[in-house]
């Protein structure tokens, strides 16, 4: 890509607002704004030298084209590291249209996805997980999420990261002075240190890494699906954690033939929230058809809500349902509490912890608050783990870069452990070097450039 080029962009979503902003970034965005643009107080004008906010009006052939204000940032303090204009107009598409076609037709050309936060990362303001986290923020759904990609957009993650490279270069350092001057290093020593540096790096990168789970809950969710045979309670549950009649309650057992899918926001953390067919023998094929998906949404969930009726004793339905969750994250509900107990529970107590078990009454509005506070527990009870400085990845690509550090790492250890030469140790540490490097664009290609930017925006 040409970084030469002035790009401008709309920076804010198009459609009818109050303001629109109009972005333009680049060696030749303060000639381009002073073609355009007329300040409103005579004398006024756009100083190089400095950051400047001017009234005004951009004009087209004598002719005003809108009223704005305009910004002027002047390199390297932007966020590009190039000057920075700012146009804000009013709102609408025919406004910001004309601007844009007016600052292309002065050798503007329109913004690639991303180019913005690109140039950033180009001109060195921001390391590649810092770019990526920028898309995190917009994407955030939730207080937590937002609050996890912010951590990451001030350099958390890529300063971890960074330490753990300066770790692997310093031993490949060592290796390399150990081929060069055999004679001159204790090679028992010297193999002890390295394994010893190799064990500290991957218990570090592996912490780092056993994060993508909760990292995931806290950008898209937690998958809860709602288990136990017809008729305990499921639907009614459903209806009041989402507070509405979403789904049809009767008390025909089978009510439910599909998997009822919604969202709820607990505390900053996006639930979604499953209610599944009661699981039973029947005939029935559409019953049957629904069944098999409840059971593929059990095994699919993070957590499951086990719903058992405390008005009549366990069955073997129950116990079955039991043995396909009580391996995952759960909480057991014990509903109807408001009839009379008739529930022995010794087969499901002996192996709960008290706070896993949740008394309610779903038709007295009784202990639905129980239920959600202790979702919000679960789930957070592996939201950081012993992570090195509380970093939290949610990305993807960064779990399979660090298992593949790992991996060459581990495989560097196993060589030292045996009678590998140095020269060939070389290859699994610059390997390592290679994927942590593409976390954090230390290493990096066109087309990587490309797979990260294309998720961005336009204007951003």
């Amino acid at each position: 890509m040409q970084i030469t080029d002035t790009i401008v962009a709309p920076a804010t979503a198009t459609g009818k607002s109050s303001v629109s902003i109009i972005r333009i970034s680049g060696a030749d965005a303060l000639n381009i704004a002073k073609q355009i643009f007329v300040p409103k107080t005579e004398g006024k004008k756009i100083q190089d030298s400095k950051r400047t906010l001017i009234y005004g009006h951009i004009v087209e052939d004598g002719q005003i084209v809108d009223e704005v204000l305009l910004s002027y940032m002047k390199a390297p303090h932007t966020f590009t590291c190039e000057d920075i204009i700012e146009i804000n107009c009013h709102g609408g598409n025919k406004s910001t249209e004309k601007i844009i076609s007016l600052v292309l037709s002065k050798g503007a050309r329109v913004a690639e996805k991303g180019e913005f936060t690109k140039r950033a990362f180009l001109n060195g303001r921001i390391d590649l997980s810092q770019a990526e986290s920028v898309m995190d923020i917009i994407n955030a759904k939730t207080s937590k999420s937002f609050e996890n990609a912010q951590k990451q957009l001030s350099g958390k993650l890529g300063k971890t990261v960074d330490e753990m490279y300066k770790k692997i270069e310093m031993s490949l350092a060592q290796i390399t002075v150990a081929i060069d001057f055999p004679d001159e290093i204790d090679e028992e020593v010297t193999k002890k240190e390295l394994i010893t540096d190799l064990e500290e790096i991957i218990s570090n990168l592996t912490k780092i890494k056993a994060t993508f789970k909760s990292g995931k809950i806290l950008t898209d969710g937690i998958n809860i699906a709602i288990v136990g045979k017809p008729n305990v309670g499921k639907s009614s549950l459903l209806n009041e954690l989402l507070e509405e009649n979403r789904a049809i309650v009767t008390d025909v057992a089978g009510t439910t033939r599909d998997v009822i899918t919604e969202s709820l926001d607990i505390n900053g953390l996006i639930v979604n929230i499953m209610d599944t067919a009661g699981i039973r023998e029947t005939e029935d094929t559409v019953e049957k058809i629904g069944i098999e998906r409840s059971i593929s949404s059990i095994e699919n969930s993070d957590m499951a809500l086990f719903m058992v009726d405390a008005s009549s004793a366990l069955e073997k339905e129950d116990m079955e349902l039991y043995s396909r969750v009580k391996d995952k994250e759960h909480i057991v509900i014990i509903n109807k509490t408001d009839l009379d107990n008739k529930l022995y529970l010794e087969d499901i107590l002996k192996n709960e912890d008290s706070k896993n078990i949740i008394y309610v009454s779903v038709k007295n509005k009784q202990g639905i608050e129980n239920i959600k506070n202790r979702i919000y527990e679960q789930a957070l009870s592996y939201e950081t783990g012993d992570s090195v400085d509380s970093v939290i990845i949610t990305n993807a690509r960064h779990d399979s870069l660090l298992a593949k550090t790992i991996k060459s790492l581990q495989d560097a250890k196993t060589a030292l452990e045996g009678l590998v030469p140095f020269e060939i140790l070389e290859t699994d540490y610059y390997d390592a070097l290679q994927y942590l490097g593409e976390i954090t664009g230390k290493s990096v290609t066109e087309n990587l450039l490309d797979t990260v930017f294309d998720k961005f925006c336009i204007g951003k």
